[in-house]
């Protein structure tokens, strides 16, 4: 399943760029391109939720086979009105508000079956490989995609995307059967999603997890001040590569996991990542030459790769296998969010303060916030694999 992720990840993300693409070739307005961002992220969004509960009462292999087929099937739709010469904006906007759905679905029936799949002292390995496997593609494949539009057109972008989806149908085919290993609980698809909302927030530990995660997102991510910092800081030629630098580092610690993966302290080991995130941030904000700026910005990537990585470990070992698609659900709402809600808090503070000190600042309350949850909830702190709930079923 791993080797056909890493196909899809790369040959299935062609659309992240084919779909702007052909918006911006429809309308000629980058409005349109805003407003389909928006489109696919509320899918996303109400997807999560929804299939969370569903992966909860259902066979979780049928629900993420029901959606890597459903995502198949709006690229190949995507293929045919690209073949036959485009579709107006309205019929666009639903098929990205399909893929927003597939994606919210995917994403959360996977981190439902992975803690299935995988004992629990390899999750932090298995995690970081499904980590590295994203962030690869989500540079090649867009990289690749650049290169062959010109070669193959809009509509071959989206038939390769239908085409590498078919590895992971075939992979998740292969699964074995996984049912809900307790009762199913009872009642309706929003009454089972308030269930877990209230898990969640029954849960010191998770809200924990949760809290240090939203402060490295939110405070901490200052991708909407580069180009800015460009224009004024670091030279116009630069924007690009310090949006690159970032996921540079995120692969970089990914090829070296194996050296940080087999640690107990999972929570001491995101905590910290989370505060070394802060602190690069700060450095960041001060630093003015280029070559500088990308190295701190490299290191933040790979401070946050180590942070994820323990996230997903924690909150998957630590929720009831039963509540687990639930939680995954929440939580893909905020990794996928948390950007989005930074990028408004550091584009419209920047506006004011000026890009230095708002990321300077953001990166000091990351740290603080962090400090502030782990003396709130010291058993983050204390958390290790041999702590968690229950040893995965297999």
């Amino acid at each position: 399943m791993w080797t056909a992720s890493l196909v899809a990840a790369v040959g299935g993300s062609f659309g992240v760029v084919a779909v702007p693409v052909q918006l911006y070739a429809t309308t000629g307005s980058s409005a349109a391109v805003g407003a389909a961002a928006v489109v696919s992220f509320l899918g996303l969004a109400g997807a999560a939720l929804g299939t969370g509960a569903l992966a909860d009462t259902r066979d979780r292999r049928r629900v993420l086979l029901a959606a890597q087929s459903g995502l198949a099937v709006v690229y190949l739709a995507l293929w045919a009105q690209a073949a036959l010469g485009g579709a107006p904006l309205w019929l666009l906007l639903l098929l990205v508000g399909g893929q927003g759905l597939s994606l919210g679905a995917i994403s959360t029936t996977s981190g439902a079956v992975l803690p299935r799949l995988v004992p629990g002292d390899l999750l932090p390995a298995a995690n970081s490989l499904s980590s590295l496997v994203r962030y690869t593609g989500s540079i090649v494949g867009p990289a690749l995609a650049g290169l062959l539009i010109p070669v193959i057109g809009l509509a071959g972008l989206y038939l390769c995307d239908a085409v590498a989806l078919l590895a992971v149908l075939y992979a998740v085919h292969r699964l074995p059967a996984l049912p809900p290993t307790g009762a199913p609980p009872r009642g309706s698809i929003g009454r089972q999603v308030l269930a877990g909302f209230r898990y969640l927030a029954g849960s010191r530990m998770l809200v924990a997890v949760l809290a240090v995660d939203l402060a490295a997102m939110v405070f901490g991510m200052p991708s909407a001040l580069y180009p800015e910092l460009a224009a004024r800081v670091f030279g116009p030629a630069s924007a690009g590569f310090l949006y690159a630098a970032y996921p540079a580092g995120v692969v970089l610690a990914g090829l070296g996991s194996g050296l940080f993966t087999r640690a107990r302290r999972h929570g001491l080991m995101m905590a910290g990542a989370a505060i070394a995130w802060g602190a690069t941030v700060v450095v960041f904000s001060l630093t003015t030459r280029l070559w500088t700026a990308l190295v701190v910005l490299a290191a933040g990537g790979a401070v946050n790769f180590v942070l994820s990585t323990f996230r997903n470990a924690i909150s998957q070992a630590y929720t009831d296998d039963a509540m687990r698609g639930r939680i995954q659900g929440a939580l893909t709402v905020v990794l996928f969010g948390g950007p989005q809600l930074a990028n408004l808090l550091h584009g419209s503070i920047g506006a004011l303060a000026g890009p230095r000190l708002t990321i300077g600042v953001g990166g000091l309350l990351t740290v603080v916030t962090v400090v502030a949850v782990l003396r709130t909830v010291p058993e983050l702190r204390r958390y290790s694999v041999a702590s968690s709930h229950e040893e995965p079923a297999t």
